[in-house]
């Protein structure tokens, strides 16, 4: 008998007949708590195969012992509640993004059993780019994939697994080639690339097609904790609701009319075929925390300072904003390469309107000693300000122990003091005197350096040693970059500044 306590094995006292008792399997919650009532109930209509694929996916996880280590991406659709039913790790994401952010939970935490549960409408239309790219790239991630061939949740549109000829809300003369195209054959489709590890077709039809999805799920679990590549399992199911049919003849239009298009087969399966020097980057969280950065560029290698920085700072939040062409996003890039050079975990989230030149433009800087859980920030540390605009925008989210960098002589005349301090510096007229006005976003990053000391400016000048190759306009940014410290430090000094000795 297999170790599962969803199958427990009893011995009748009087008749001694050993007898098979099924129970939930306790990879789910005993109740669940979507609502107040009827907890002992999902969501599921009768005869809906999401139900029976919850229950095969949680025998399996129990059988193997892996409900502790397991993570499920749930999607939006009709198993958006799953988190309410199974009891493991949990992640809710948005339309389509569930392969997405399956890739990202498997890198950071490789360990775990992660795995991507997604209806026909999730996959195989807004998420096709996500499914395709993580199937192609072997992310060692199991998707189970439901197809009813309809939207089930949001009033049956066409799905793009729809059959030809079927009607739906938005094919109310059926499917036609011509004008909706064909359905789609994800299993087809994956098994053309190289690095999937195994994809398989099921039903759940009739209790030999059951059987036959238990035993698929299981494996592609299997292969996921043996270390094994991309695994997928395509599930044929039931939808009686929106389909208009009851249960038991729901489940003979999956057999009759989906297995003849969609033909039940295993489509692969075969060892990972990624070189082994190729393989993604996943590295257990403890390891990625004491992992030294190296610099991005490939043809330079990385250079730190002999004494590497101890940094005072935890974490700091930085938001750099300004007009389109004053360097806004180079100044955050050169933040989060200096940080990644002295060893700090780092991020950097760009914004921008399509204007090349002129338009808003920011960005957030993230700089930390632990890993950074979101490159976006409601209330930064500190406010890089190239332009007045960007200050009124910006400047009231910057909490009272804040700084605020403000490109200018002064604050505007009508504009309130914000809560957090207040540095201005005439950056691009510093710029301006040095030769180059494009300068004044380094002319801030000298200034910023130089207040916060979050990174050592011996770092950043051999980060744009590194990345400027125009020996004359390298010369102006190592000189813009002491004129910001010497502004912040004497307020006065605009002259030539010597490199440091040791510098090359």
């Amino acid at each position: 008998m297999p170790d599962n306590e969803s199958q427990v094995g009893l011995v009748d006292a009087e008749t001694g007949v050993y007898a098979k008792v099924h129970s939930k399997s306790t990879v789910f919650y005993d109740l669940y708590s979507r609502k107040s009532d009827l907890q002992h109930q999902t969501h599921y209509c009768p005869g809906c195969g999401h139900g029976v694929a919850h229950k095969l996916i949680a025998e399996a996880l129990q059988d193997l012992g892996l409900q502790q280590s397991t993570i499920l991406v749930s999607p939006v659709g009709c198993s958006v509640f799953a988190y309410y039913y199974f009891d493991v790790g949990n992640v809710q994401v948005a339309h389509g993004r569930a392969p997405a952010a399956a890739t990202g939970i498997k890198r950071a935490c490789p360990e775990k059993i992660v795995i991507s549960y997604q209806g026909d409408g999730d996959l195989a239309a807004i998420g096709t780019a996500e499914i395709v790219h993580a199937a192609n790239r072997g992310e060692k991630i199991t998707v189970f994939f439901i197809n009813n061939a309809i939207y089930g949740m949001t009033g049956g549109q066409m799905a793009p697994t729809t059959l030809v000829g079927e009607k739906s809300t938005t094919s109310p003369f059926g499917r036609r080639p011509a004008n909706e195209g064909f359905p789609l054959h994800m299993s087809e489709l994956l098994a053309t690339l190289a690095a999937p590890a195994y994809i398989e077709r099921v039903a759940l039809c009739d209790n030999k097609n059951i059987m036959r999805a238990r035993r698929a799920i299981r494996k592609a679990l299997e292969l996921q904790r043996d270390g094994a590549g991309f695994s997928f399992v395509e599930i044929l199911s039931p939808c009686p609701t929106i389909w208009g049919k009851e249960p038991v003849e729901a489940r003979n239009w999956v057999l009759e009319k989906m297995v003849p298009e969609f033909p039940l087969s295993v489509f692969r399966d075969r060892k990972e075929q990624l070189p082994s020097n190729n393989a993604p980057p996943q590295k257990p969280v403890a390891e990625v925390l004491n992992i030294r950065h190296h610099d991005i560029r490939q043809d330079t290698a990385p250079e730190y300072p002999e004494n590497k920085p101890d940094h005072h700072l935890k974490q700091l939040a930085i938001n750099v904003a300004g007009f389109g062409g004053q360097g806004v996003l180079l100044l955050g890039q050169l933040l989060a390469e200096t940080g990644m050079r002295e060893g700090l975990e780092v991020s950097w989230l760009p914004s921008y309107g399509p204007e090349m030149r002129s338009g808003s433009a920011h960005c957030y800087v993230s700089l930390s000693k632990q890993r950074v859980g979101s490159p976006l920030t409601s209330h930064p540390d500190v406010l890089v300000a190239m332009n007045e605009l960007s200050l009124r925008k910006f400047a009231s989210q910057v909490p009272a122990d804040g700084l605020v960098f403000y490109n200018g002589q002064a604050l505007p005349g009508d504009f309130p003091p914000p809560e957090a301090q207040v540095l201005c510096i005439p950056a691009a007229e510093i710029a301006d005197k040095l030769g180059s006005t494009k300068a004044a976003n380094i002319v801030m990053m000298g200034a910023l350096l130089e207040e916060t000391r979050c990174l050592d400016s011996l770092t950043a000048m051999r980060l744009l040693e590194a990345k400027v190759k125009n020996r004359a306009l390298l010369e102006v940014d190592f000189r813009a970059l002491a004129a910001g410290q010497d502004f912040v430090e004497h307020q006065a000094n605009l002259g030539p500044v010597s490199q440091p000795d040791g510098f090359a």
